[in-house]
């Protein structure tokens, strides 16, 4: 039997007899003190692509962490607010007892052939494998998960705050530990793929997470499948860290230069 990759064994789910959709926590892609926010975006994201009445490819998604989820099972709840001839619009809750720690909502659509234009570029960088990965592997386990290639603006840790301060702005090659071939769930996971701006700027340690999170993507299924395994370019950057929130944008670009989705999260960070 074919052994099935990290990522997908922790972003399972199973319909029981109720028709209740269930998942559990990997300790594979554990963060801090919960799961890695994009394996469970990818989580609520399969919710929906799997639901025979999903139409269409997504467009965006927002992630909302509402609390922490505990380790363990959890349920998923997909349902479809409203369908049309070109869009559909999901509300997804994950539950765990009597909480429920994270929602989402998510736009598909069926696309058709348009006029096309990306006045946004690439930056123009070495190829992923003429940079050197960082060493994750004493960090938490979800960054283990990862190869992270920084071609700019790597995070320098210390004991204590930058002066001056660091960059903020990131461009890093991102790509599974274990190869896999690039698909929607692995491409929103990768949308939440990127260390907090405010760490980069101070370089010290402290208690932070995602509150909310959203992914617009631009690209096709034939453009998923023209990527394969090979590594994305991600870039980053933030604009103001603030009375205990910052903001973060970011790119993922894949082959021959071409813009695969956009995004942005706010970020809570103590001290």
């Amino acid at each position: 039997m074919t052994q099935r990759h990290p990522f997908d064994e922790a972003s399972r789910l199973e319909r029981r007899d109720d028709g209740a959709l269930v998942g559990r926590t990997s300790p594979a892609y554990w963060n801090f003190a919960g799961p890695f926010g994009g394996i469970t975006a990818a989580i609520m994201l399969r919710a929906v692509l799997e639901d025979p009445a999903r139409q269409g490819t997504p467009v965006a998604m927002t992630i909302n962490f509402a609390g922490l989820v505990a380790e363990g099972e959890f349920e998923v709840v997909p349902r479809l607010v409203r369908g049309g001839r070109i869009t559909q619009h999901w509300a997804v809750e994950l539950r765990q007892a009597d909480r429920v720690p994270t929602t989402a909502s998510f736009v598909l659509a069926r696309r058709t052939e348009t006029w096309e234009h990306q006045p946004a570029a690439m930056p123009d960088v070495p190829p992923a494998d003429a940079v050197e990965p960082l060493d994750t592997t004493r960090w938490m386990p979800w960054l283990s998960s990862y190869q992270f290639r920084f071609v700019a603006g790597a995070p320098v840790l210390s004991r204590r705050i930058h002066d001056p301060l660091h960059p903020q702005r990131s461009v890093v090659w991102l790509n599974d530990r274990v190869p896999r071939k690039l698909d929607w769930l692995s491409l929103a996971a990768l949308s939440d793929a990127f260390f907090p701006r405010v760490l980069h700027a101070r370089g010290i340690g402290a208690k932070m997470g995602t509150v909310t999170l959203t992914t617009y993507f631009h690209c096709d299924q034939d453009e998923l499948d023209a990527q394969g395994e090979a590594p994305v370019l991600g870039v980053a950057d933030g604009e103001r860290y603030s009375r205990n929130f910052q903001d973060q944008r970011i790119q993922l670009w894949g082959r021959d230069g071409r813009l695969l989705a956009v995004g942005g999260q706010v970020l809570w960070y103590e001290s």
